[in-house]
């Protein structure tokens, strides 16, 4: 049987070699196929890595508390709004261990001159940045006692855009916001995560204080809330719904966790690799057709070759299993230069996105699976054609 493989493989090799073009357009039709599976399966992967961390950074021990309700209450004349001292008295439920209302809104920095409207202006107390993880670099971040003093923290955008504009130190220079001058008091570290709504390196940080004074909408209309160890986040958000509703019967909150998120974000991501997987698996289909193709042509030139081998004594398997074997190394070759094209696409996609490179395994490996399957799934039908070949008519070129 060993013997007989070698054979195989060693006339496999050599018809291949002898059909150069049609075996090399089968060898790219295979390999886009497995490339772009391997490609579009691993970038899949990657971007729901990549979204995941940006929520992991988070912390899942962290409730955000949106306060949803309409801008009237409902009497239609009261407004259903989030106090201060409402959302500090928030740390006394029992699965809540600390708390940080915040407030966001797009505003003008004033540098060397020229408008900048790409930032947010946060209105913040001191406790967002623990629970945010908002590292300064220079400075301080704010204190209680700023009360409503034009203090800000700035991220490391604008610190970078003073630099430029001659600033060598930010920590105590003013920047003009809107209608206002802050005094700078801290610069955060770059690269930080924050809040999602808040691109942290474009933003300034200000007391809350500050904030409802200078604010369009001096609503709180975000909390973020930590959860005791060990606490679930369902039973967390019930009780944080039970204690707004007994502050004020018109607000409609809702609570949302970054495990929540993560939890439903698995699941919209694997079946978005499925997809993924699937509409590559329709590039694996048309190169197998393109396999199938060169064979039966192969077949069709063979034929004298074929009634030879069946007038010396070959028997009809021992045909099948040649032109088998010769399908199944011509996707398996493909298949290789498909890994490789797809690793290189993978590569070049994480390079331009700023990615970490990764290539899954996983899609690899069934990709060289599915490849040998298709070897003889694509293979089987020409080879059967080929064995069942009347071997006088073969000889006579019939």
């Amino acid at each position: 049987m060993a013997l007989l493989l070698q054979t195989n493989l060693r006339e496999a090799a050599r018809s291949l070699s002898a059909a150069r073009q049609r075996s090399l357009l089968a060898l790219i039709g295979i390999a886009i196929g497995i490339g772009s599976v391997i490609a579009m399966v691993s970038v899949g992967e990657i971007v729901e890595r990549q979204s995941l961390r940006q929520f992991a950074e988070l912390g899942t021990d962290i409730l955000l508390i949106h306060n949803l309700s309409p801008p009237g209450g409902p009497d239609g004349r009261s407004r259903a709004t989030i106090a201060l001292e409402e959302a500090a008295g928030l740390a006394t439920v029992p699965a809540v261990s600390g708390v940080a209302p915040y407030m966001v809104s797009p505003a003008q920095v004033l540098l060397a001159g020229e408008e900048d409207s790409r930032i947010a202006l946060v209105g913040a107390t001191r406790t967002l940045a623990d629970l945010a993880g908002l590292h300064v670099e220079e400075g301080r971040f704010l204190s209680d006692l700023d009360g409503r003093q034009y203090y800000g923290v700035i991220g490391a955008g604008i610190a970078a855009s003073m630099r430029r504009a001659g600033i060598e130190r930010a920590v105590g220079e003013t920047i003009r916001i809107d209608d206002h001058v802050y005094t700078v008091v801290g610069v955060l570290r770059s690269g930080l995560a924050g809040p999602r709504e808040i691109r942290v390196d474009r933003a300034v940080f200000v007391p809350v204080g500050t904030a409802q004074r200078v604010f369009r909408d001096p609503d709180i209309r975000t909390v973020m809330a930590r959860m005791v160890p060990g606490a679930h986040y369902l039973a967390a958000g019930t009780q944080v719904r039970d204690y707004f509703r007994r502050q004020s019967e018109g607000l409609v909150i809702h609570v949302e966790s970054p495990k929540e998120l993560i939890e439903k974000m698995q699941q919209q991501s694997r079946l978005f690799t499925l997809l993924l997987g699937m509409v590559g698996g329709i590039s694996l289909l048309v190169g197998g057709i393109g396999v199938m193709n060169v064979m039966l042509v192969s077949v069709s030139q063979r034929r004298l070759e074929i009634g030879i081998r069946r007038a010396i004594g070959a028997r009809r398997s021992h045909v099948q299993w040649q032109f088998l074997i010769e399908s199944v190394v011509l996707v398996l070759l493909g298949g290789m230069l498909g890994i490789g094209l797809g690793a290189g696409a993978t590569y070049a996609i994480c390079q331009f996105a700023e990615w970490p490179y990764r290539v899954s395994t996983e899609a690899a490996g069934l990709a060289l699976a599915v490849t040998a399957a298709c070897g003889v799934l694509f293979g089987l039908y020409p080879a059967r054609q080929a064995s069942r070949l009347d071997p006088v008519a073969a000889l006579r070129g019939r």
